[in-house]
This record gives structure tokens, C-alpha cells and sequence, in this order.
């Protein structure tokens, strides 16, 4: 299976953090890693957060996590251990995301081609997205193309489609 680290840099809402967490555990997300401003499972009381399991439903019992303050060091960490490092974010230099071909019945998957593959996904705050800084030290920066007159999706349904397009 393909192994996927996601970073939630400075993600201001308990409830796209929580709906985040369910998603990371439904694809098979190995860590989730808070940086910032980005809400924890635990209150800085050592408490679990009632507002936070609510839409979690208890996944932060399963999937690793952890807080760090900057992103910079962690980003540094993982390129180190030969994960590639990837964002989420509209940016000129941003791929595209694409829906691919299901493969018809009976006719097995394309998931072995992705088999090995370590790789960061890193999604940003929901007003402002990943900082140039950090764009900068991207292996690869994707984007969902957008049709409708909104210019963006909320970012737990973005991090969703990412991750699963990733996965």
C-alpha cells in the first residue's frame, strides 16, 4: 500500500480538522501532522475535545498524530526519509487534478503502480492556503480544477478528493 503523511498547516476550524481525521481514516492515511493554529484532539488542558470527537467520531483513537509548531522542520524531516512532498493548493505552477478511467470488472486495479510511493500531502489554511515559503520547498504543487463560480472547495472536501486521488 502507498503511504501517505498528511500536514494540516494552520487549519482554523475544529470541524473541517475533525471531518479531516474521519477521511485520513477511511483512505488509509499513516500520521496526520498539526502545525500552528491547527485544532488538536486534546485541549491545551490535556482534555479530549468534546467539539472535536464530535465530528472525528473517535478516529483520532486510530490515526497517528501529532502537534509540531513550525512546519518547516517537519517538511525538512520528511524529504530527509525520501517522502515526497506535495500541496494542495491553486497556484500557477499547480497540476491538475484529473479523474482517472475506473477499470472495468474483472479487470483488477491500477493501485500497483502507486505501490512504494511515500509521499507528504500538505493542505493550509482555509482562508490564505499553504504559504509561498512553504510552496517552495513542494516537490510538486496539485490543484482540483474548479467549474463552478466558487474559486475553491472547503478544505476538508478538497483534502478528501486529494488524498483519495493520491491513494
Amino acid at each position: 500500500m502507498r503511504e501517505c503523511v498528511l500536514i494540516l498547516d494552520n487549519i482554523r476550524s475544529v470541524a473541517n480538522v475533525g471531518s479531516i481525521f474521519r477521511t485520513a481514516d477511511c483512505l488509509g492515511v499513516s500520521k496526520i501532522v498539526l502545525v500552528g493554529t491547527t485544532p488538536t484532539p486534546i485541549d491545551r488542558f490535556g482534555r479530549k475535545r468534546k467539539d472535536f470527537i464530535k465530528v472525528s467520531l473517535g478516529t483520532e483513537e486510530f490515526v497517528k498524530w501529532e502537534y509540531v509548531k513550525e512546519i518547516e522542520p517537519t517538511i525538512n524531516e520528511f524529504k530527509k526519509e525520501g517522502y515526497k512532498i506535495i500541496a494542495l493548493e491553486q497556484d500557477s505552477r499547480a497540476i491538475h487534478l484529473t479523474p482517472s478511467p475506473s477499470p472495468k470488472l474483472g479487470e483488477g486495479s491500477a493501485r500497483g503502480r502507486r505501490e512504494g510511493v511515500k509521499s507528504v500531502l500538505i493542505v493550509g489554511n482555509e482562508v490564505e492556503g499553504v504559504p509561498r515559503k512553504t510552496l517552495g520547498q513542494c516537490d510538486k504543487i496539485i490543484e482540483i480544477p474548479m467549474k463552478g463560480r466558487k474559486e475553491s472547495l472547503n478544505v476538508s472536501v478538497a483534502t478528501g478528493i486529494a488524498l483519495f486521488n493520491l491513494l
